[in-house]
């Protein structure tokens, strides 16, 4: 990033690049101020920008990622300001550099900059989001909007948790695209030994473009034998490689090969490789975005790309974390990551609880049971236990964890013993002669058995707690909050649903941006503003 006196000329190729400074005054006769402050509401996310941007994104806040010795940068603060304009609005970087050049409001919200301000490369966003990415606080711009809303008494104790499908930046890839893909792109960063890797290659493809081979697609034996002819290339190189110390880029290009091979083919007894009549747990749907994954927001839903999640405070509405994981990930998993910083204060003694709301998808016994031992308040719906034909559930059951015994609707007790995969409480013959065997199985020999988990007691009183009309109201007027929050994230103009970037750190860090600007857009309403040493809220 060049000096802002300039226009800037691209990605630094080095390191070499000094903190640049934002103009501490505004020029009285040349500034935006005062044109435009007449213009924009008071509560519009530019007011706040152009009265807090020194404060919110200091230029210093910004240092670590630059040198002592070098070429001044584009202020920091001038960068962020346009990063979360740009996030906002769902801008390319092209577009963005071109809006801060000519929207007066721009250089408005970055304090009040001259209407001849200077603008700078398109480049100099790219180089922003690297360094971040490579620092030690690559959410700093998220990290400081949030960080004026808790110090302003706006952020609270009670989370809501949710997820929503993102869309991948890329086309998903067929097995015979996946393969030939994989096997270019081994060879395109085998370097010296891309010459004697392809001696080993049998099928008449020089492997130099994406186009799929001709053939006649139609016949069956034709396809099978390019599927083949595939693997045993890709087999040739993965077994010439084999046990060698590899720089990074190669051993990633066989780690790739290899699991492209695996997921999608499988031998037969005559040696031929076939296209496998499953689908691979993890697919691999992209050379191109390898991150992304197939994925089930419901049963009747799919989608190829990305999940991202949500922590919320639901009465400033506010974002309190992000995350973005494969679209084959559970909620559950993530929420420990969401609540990381909440979870935390909890441990240090925070006087209030943390109130946890989400649905059945975190309805695990593992995060139940860590959220009880931090104290937490829980509003999370855990599945009903479901059983075929209308028979008795695992709710119908009287399970007694401490003292080890299960009871059935008809009084009969069965101790639980220790098995394979958890504990299980088996009725046997006890089930022959019960009046109520009907509705409960239809197992004569065995009888009815009860399986229980290692989290079962968290799971049996989340199940209970639902039955409260109190837990119920509070529920249905918290917890959809955080899904009209995700429908504004999500907005077309924000950018959509639909990545803007390719692989999970890069959306992670965008959907941290967008959840940055949406905040402030958020705080600019509820009248945040620099009061002395700290934030607060002034009387709107």
């Amino acid at each position: 990033m060049r000096d802002g006196s300039a226009i800037g000329a691209g990605i630094c190729e080095s390191d070499g690049m000094t903190l640049g400074r934002s103009p501490s005054q505004a020029d009285l006769f040349r500034s935006t101020a005062s044109f435009v402050e007449e213009r924009v509401a008071a509560d519009s996310i530019y007011a706040l920008l152009h009265r807090e941007c020194h404060h919110l994104f200091p230029d210093e806040a910004f240092a670590d990622l630059f040198t002592d010795v070098g070429r001044r940068s584009v202020p920091p603060m001038i960068v962020a300001v346009v990063m979360v304009l740009q996030r906002l609005e769902g801008l390319s970087d092209r577009d963005a550099v071109e809006r801060f050049s000519f929207d007066v409001r721009w250089k408005y919200a970055c304090g009040g900059l001259p209407f001849d301000h200077p603008g700078f490369s398109h480049t100099v966003l790219v180089d922003m989001r690297a360094r971040l990415a490579r620092s030690a606080h690559p959410e700093r711009i998220f990290e400081a909007a949030l960080g004026a809303a808790r110090e302003a008494g706006l952020v609270g104790r009670r989370r809501v948790l949710d997820s929503t499908a993102l869309y991948d930046a890329v086309a998903t890839m067929d097995t015979v695209t996946l393969l030939r893909s994989g096997i270019r792109g081994l060879l395109a960063v085998a370097g010296g030994r891309e010459a004697a890797l392809r001696a080993l290659l049998h099928r008449d493809d020089d492997y130099a473009t994406s186009a799929k081979p001709v053939i006649d697609w139609e016949d069956a034996a034709a396809r099978e034998a390019l599927v083949d002819a595939l693997a045993r290339d890709a087999t040739a190189l993965l077994v010439a490689l084999e046990g060698e110390a590899l720089e990074a880029p190669l051993a990633e290009a066989v780690t790739l090969l290899a699991t492209l091979l695996g997921q999608d083919l499988e031998a037969g007894d005559d040696g031929t490789f076939r296209i496998a009549r499953r689908v691979a747990p993890g697919r691999v749907i992209s050379t191109v975005d390898v991150d992304a994954r197939h994925g089930h927001k419901t049963s009747a839903r799919s989608f190829d790309g990305y999940k991202a999640h949500v922590a919320l405070d639901p009465d400033a509405e506010l974002v309190t974390a992000t995350a973005v994981t494969s679209g084959d990930a559970g909620d559950a998993a993530v929420a420990p990551e969401l609540l990381g910083h909440d979870l935390a204060g909890a441990a240090g003694g925070t006087d209030e609880p943390l109130g946890v709301y989400a649905d059945a998808a975190y309805g695990s016994g593992e995060l139940l049971e860590t959220l009880e031992e931090a104290g937490a308040e829980l509003r999370i719906k855990v599945q009903a236990p479901s059983s075929l034909g209308g028979r008795f559930t695992k709710e119908d059951f009287a399970i007694d964890i401490e003292a080890g015994t299960v009871t059935c609707p008809a009084g009969r007790v069965a101790s639980l013993r220790q098995r394979r995969r958890g504990r299980e409480a088996r009725f046997g013959p006890a089930c022959t002669a019960c009046p109520l065997m009907a509705r409960c199985t239809t197992d004569r020999r065995r009888g009815r058995s009860v399986k229980v988990g290692p989290h079962e007691a968290s799971l049996v009183r989340a199940r209970a707690a639902r039955h409260d009309p109190a837990w119920q109201a509070d529920y249905r007027a918290t917890r959809p909050i955080v899904e009209r929050r995700i429908a504004h994230l999500m907005r077309r103009r924000h950018g959509g649903r639909r990545a803007r970037v390719r692989g999970r750190p890069k959306v992670g860090a965008d959907l941290s941006l967008l959840a940055a600007a949406v905040n402030l857009a958020r705080l600019a309403v509820l009248g945040l503003t620099r009061s002395g040493p700290g934030w607060t809220v002034r009387a709107i």
